[in-house]
């Protein structure tokens, strides 16, 4: 084998191949870190567009690419020397250790491994094509070698045209990039980390909800500092094994593979693992699980920490305990356990809302036989004489204002004085979980060393692909390459925007066809279902039209979603490469952006018009108000709209919720069990610990993306609407008990392992979380105000039960279904073929609908009556009374709750004072060492050149 350098890979004959130009980069511009153990991490830097070999180490790789039964060692000179080895070796070479993490000497410890498929044994081989491939191959391991790393290579046990190639990361390696990353490592112990807590009283009861501390053993804490070469022993190295985590271990190998490059072609240059698997070229890249998920490894010198998290945290057994946060995060790295602190943070805190919220239903609930108009409604006295207009202009008949008997229970139980302060309370709740939320991120920020994260994020290679454009940095007044220019950035904005715009319009569009549903079908549930009420057939009871009707509404409404929100991933993920974000973070963000955006009009577009649009518009029997010229507005029930929104929003949440979770439990378990029904074959063969990990599922680069959108959505739902259903948290609070155990299982056992990433925070969802909630206080006044009755019958109570506009002598709720309900004269419809065509109900010559409007024969009739303005004007008045006592409250609390606490900002500032001194008393020791020795040396110096004395 020849070591492929800059000059072999410009020599290589490339056609333009499929693979596009994503990971491309000009050789003039792309660095390529290449450490070499005589070097610093600055100099490291500085090796742009140089391929060498380092001289850590004799390096030996095995790869079937150089011929089965050979072992190649590659020598500092470059040079390949070939050594014959039994034949044998392929399948012997994991040493029958099936949990065996280290290469065939058993010293070196396996960081990551890349898998590919061999071309010669391919069943359709394509010449021309595999030979491109292995040549892109060679060249990007002899690359990896180059840069430092070691590889070793061995068959698959089960499949033998698959390759893995297991990669090392030497000492020097890991303390060169140690530097450039900027990782923070541990100095010395840190004794001042002493945790209290005000429940240890309760010491007895706190100690069932931990995890046991005798499997998962508290991690000693350190002071820690961002690495550096020349000062290595300032730092806590008790054992070079054990110092870099294989976390860390993982987390530098992925930033080497990342960036070394396979192919120069036209001076441009291709680089990265990414770029390899999407085109094929390695099947899949991905650092190992330490053992079994079900039992403990062989290997006493094994952790176990895939087992120990599978026991005290995935099982179903450990439900009820916390989360071991501090191991998720050691394994997984912060940005999973930062998802999984904040996940449990949110469930402790829905706790609180789910027993509030179940107590004003209960509320409802036992008051729902005080419930005056309800009683008037089911009243045959009262209700079963109303005679209400029909609400279509056809088929509908008119229909007894009883039949609505059962509906205006259940509406009885969530349009209560309980609605009213559970919506106050849930305005609040949202602030103290934001602001608590904060102070509970500053205290993992410290207790995770990412206060001060000074890792400076790379270019996405995407981006570096595309600069081929020459600006003048404004700051630096150096030449720069960005991938467009300003024109050209202004059309990708607007081509981008346009494309959101587009989708957006098209769930409005949906929305727009499920309310045509819904005026198309309530006429045929109208003419079909039973038109006279006899109390006892149940079907008369619950099955009304207007129910029907809301029903199948929303079974097809949240259908339509989610074959929108499955059509739309896709294209917000096409639109945000085409907007080619520069950084990982910033395409994380301009994603997260688009998705909720869809997400928001996709879940919340329904609810929206049910709780505000719907029965607004509708006129009145005689001058009704059509959609698009064609269609009658529909209207609400007698009691409003709520029951409905409450209908909707239990249908769309707990349906996502069922789905979601059955999606990530059976998908992941399906597609495995079909792997291994597809390898029974070799069942009996030991395979080892990497064989079995490439069978698991890969997690992808956006599965917690959509694991924080799912979370986000669901929070929008408890608070957006909240005063329609406060049985809202406790679904929530039962789905994400579920979600967190569900998530670390398919973590656990179902997924490869992820590559470790640090993270300081949640990103763009704090923020989105923050619009919410204030939004969250605007849409619950209105609800209260517009979409429940509340306001007409505390206007109806305390202005127009009593004289001058009522008949009773005291405030009552009596009469108030008949003050709600305005006359309208048979004989004034537009359309003469709905006067009273259904002759069963009597001749009648009025009807009544819901509304506030002058009787006929007024001086002006069907005009809006007083009540109607006095309504209007609590309406209002209330909605800005509720907002500016909410929003001063939550201003207020903002204000006095500190994002960083008092204690902790102490414990930082004490950390960074401790570890400042600490390296200057070291670099002073250094110093002082180095003077004596200089003195010393001087004074030898100054013996031996002074003459002798007899």
């Amino acid at each position: 084998m020849q070591v492929m350098t800059r000059d072999t890979l410009l020599e290589m004959e490339e056609e333009d191949d499929e693979d596009g130009d994503i990971g491309d980069d000009p050789a003039s511009r792309r660095p390529f870190l290449t450490p070499h153990t005589h070097l610093s991490s600055s100099l490291v830097l500085e090796n742009l567009g140089q391929t060498f070999v380092s001289n850590f180490e004799t390096h030996e790789i095995r790869t079937p690419d150089f011929g089965l039964g050979r072992k190649r060692v590659l020598s500092p000179d470059n040079k390949a020397q070939e050594e014959e080895e039994p034949h044998s070796l392929w399948q012997e070479e994991f040493n029958g250790k099936p949990g065996s993490l280290f290469f065939n000497d058993g010293q070196r410890r396996i960081d990551f491994v890349l898998v590919y498929e061999d071309e010669s044994k391919k069943e359709n081989n394509k010449k021309g094509s595999n030979e491109k491939q292995r040549r892109k191959r060679r060249a990007y391991e002899s690359n990896l070698i180059c840069d430092g790393l070691q590889l070793e290579a061995t068959r698959s046990v089960l499949d033998d045209k698959l390759v893995f190639v297991k990669v090392h990361a030497p000492w020097e390696v890991l303390c060169t990039y140690a530097e450039i990353m900027h990782i923070k490592l541990p100095l010395k112990p840190n004794d001042l980390k002493t945790r209290f807590s005000a429940f240890d009283s309760f010491n007895w009861f706190t100690k069932l909800l931990r995890v046991d501390e005798t499997l998962i053993k508290p991690e000693q804490e350190f002071f820690t500092a961002p690495f550096e070469k020349n000062r290595m022993n300032d730092f806590y190295i008790h054992d070079r094994d054990t110092f870099f985590n294989p976390a860390t271990r993982s987390r530098i190998v992925y930033f080497i593979l990342s960036r070394v490059k396979y192919q120069v072609r036209d001076n441009v240059n291709k680089f990265g693992i990414n770029k390899l698997v999407s085109s094929g070229i390695y099947k899949a890249a991905f650092p190992l699980h330490d053992c079994q998920f079900n039992h403990r490894s062989e290997d006493p010198s094994c952790p176990n920490e895939r087992y120990l998290l599978y026991r005290e945290w995935a099982h179903p057994r450990s439900v009820y305990k916390k989360q071991p946060l501090d191991l998720i995060r050691k394994y997984y790295g912060e940005k999973i356990g930062i998802y999984f602190a904040w996940l449990g943070y949110y469930t402790q805190m829905l706790l609180l809302a789910a027993v509030v919220g179940v107590a004003c239903f209960l509320y409802g609930y036992f008051n729902q036989d005080n419930c005056t108009w309800s009683k008037e409604v089911c009243n045959p006295d009262i209700g079963g004489k109303i005679i209400m207009c029909p609400q279509c202009d056809r088929l509908c008949p008119f229909w007894r204002l009883n039949i609505t008997c059962e509906s205006s229970k259940k509406l009885c139980i969530f349009d209560s004085f309980g609605t009213l302060v559970f919506a106050v309370f849930m305005g609040v709740w949202v602030t103290l979980f934001l602001e608590f939320w904060k102070r509970r991120q500053a205290e993992l920020e410290y207790e995770w060393d990412t206060v001060e994260l000074q890792q400076e994020e790379q270019p996405r290679p995407e981006y570096e692909a595309r600069c081929t454009h020459v600006v003048i940095n404004e700051i630096t007044q150096e030449e720069e390459r960005v991938p467009f220019t300003t024109w050209g950035k202004c059309i990708r904005v607007t081509l981008c925007t346009s494309a959101v715009l587009f989708w957006i319009l098209l769930i409005i569009a949906s929305v727009i066809g499920i309310i045509v549903y819904r005026l198309s079908v309530f006429i045929v549930f109208s003419a079909k279902l039973p038109k006279h009420f006899n109390g006892t057939d149940p079907i008369q009871k619950y099955l009304t039209p207007q129910t029907a009707t809301s029903i199948t509404a929303s079974i097809i409404s949240f259908i339509i979603i989610m074959i929108l929100n499955t059509i739309y991933e896709r294209v917000a993920i096409m639109i945000t490469n085409f907007e080619l974000p520069r950084t990982q973070t910033d395409y994380e963000n301009s994603l997260t952006m688009k998705m909720f955006l869809f997400q928001f009009v996709n879940y919340y577009s329904s609810c929206f018009y049910i709780a505000f649009f719907k029965g607004k518009f509708v006129g009145y029997p005689g001058d009704p108000v059509y959609w698009l010229g064609k269609y009658r507005n529909e209207e609400c029930d007698p009691g409003g709209c709520l029951l409905e929104l409450t209908t909707q929003l239990t249908i769309i949440m707990g349906g996502k919720a069922i789905w979601n979770n059955i999606q990530e439990v059976l998908l992941p378990w399906i597609m495995n069990l079909i792997g291994r029904f597809h390898r029974v074959s070799g069942s009996e063969k030991i395979t080892p610990r990497w064989e079995k990990d490439y069978h698991l599922q890969p997690m992808g680069k956006l599965g917690l993306f959509y694991e924080y959108l799912e979370m986000i959505i669901q929070f929008g739902f408890v608070t957006l609407f909240v005063a329609s259903f406060p049985l809202a948290p406790l679904l929530a609070l039962v789905n994400n008990i579920l979600e967190i155990r569900v998530d670390a299982w398919k973590m656990t056992t179902q997924y490869r392992r992820m590559v470790p990433e640090k993270a300081q925070d949640i990103g763009a969802w704090q923020p989105i979380m923050q619009g919410i909630a204030i939004l969250a206080v605007v849409t619950n006044a209105m609800i209260i105000a517009f979409t429940s009755d509340m306001i007409p019958r505390l206007v109806y109570y305390w202005s127009f039960s009593v004289p001058p506009y009522g008949e009773h002598s005291h405030y009552t709720m009596d009469g108030y279904i008949n003050s709600t309900l305005s006359i309208f004269n048979i004989m004034d419809f537009k359309n003469e073929r709905l006067e009273n065509p259904y002759s069963g109900l009597g001749n009648h010559t009025t009807c009544r609908y819901r509304d506030f409007r002058y009787p006929p024969g007024h001086p002006r009739e069907y005009k809006h009556n007083i009540y109607y303005w006095h309504v209007i004007a609590a309406k209002l008045a209330f909605i800005i009374v509720m907002e500016h006592i909410i929003y001063s409250v939550k201003f207020f609390i903002s204000y006095a709750i500190p994002d960083v606490s008092k204690s902790t900002k102490s414990k930082i500032k004490r950390e960074k004072y401790l570890t400042q001194k600490l390296l200057h008393e070291n670099h002073l020791k250094d110093v002082t060492n180095m003077g004596v020795i200089a003195k010393k040396v001087t004074e030898v110096v100054g013996n031996n050149l002074r003459p002798k004395s007899e």
